[in-house]
């Protein structure tokens, strides 16, 4: 169960910030890190240099918003697969994804309803929070926010999905 929750957590970090790509290992990471600064200095809505729990979960509070094209309050498959493409598209990735939409949405999916709610969205947010907060002062840096990506990465590249 644990396990679990920090796949959770970190997968909707995962999902709203940099959605776990494959491809030329320097060309990602060069767009990641470009991508993570803008995602952060965008969370960062106070400009004091860190994250605080709160601009985290309304940060992803907005990111489920878009993310629900339908507006029925939930994500289904079909809009964490168009988020994925989306993001593809933008960053101009193709191909070689590390999970696909259906596997994110049974590790996120708490409830087993076959969505996604607000929710669990932002409890996963929640839960990544801390994860990535390993100063446990309440707020994420670029470095924390950095690492904990790291981290989600590594485990999902080691960690073969059933």
């Amino acid at each position: 169960m644990r396990k679990r929750i920090l796949t959770i957590g970190l997968g909707a970090a995962g999902l709203a910030g940099i959605l776990c790509f494959a491809g030329a290992p320097a060309a990602r990471a060069n767009t990641e890190k470009g991508e993570r600064d803008e995602w952060f200095d965008k969370m960062d809505t106070d400009h004091d240099g860190k994250i605080s729990a709160d601009e985290f979960a309304a940060a992803h509070k907005e990111m489920f918003a878009k993310m629900d094209t339908n507006g029925d309050g939930k994500l289904s498959a079909d809009e964490l697969k168009a988020a994925k493409e989306k993001h593809e598209k933008m960053m101009g990735k193709s191909g070689g994804e590390m999970m696909s939409a259906s596997e994110k949405m049974k590790k996120m999916d708490l409830n087993n309803d076959g969505s996604i709610s607000e929710d669990e969205f932002i409890s996963a947010s929640k839960t990544a929070f801390d994860k990535m907060d390993t100063d446990h002062d309440g707020y994420l840096t670029k470095a924390e926010l950095k690492a904990g990506h790291e981290k989600m990465r590594s485990k999902m590249e080691k960690t073969p999905e059933k």
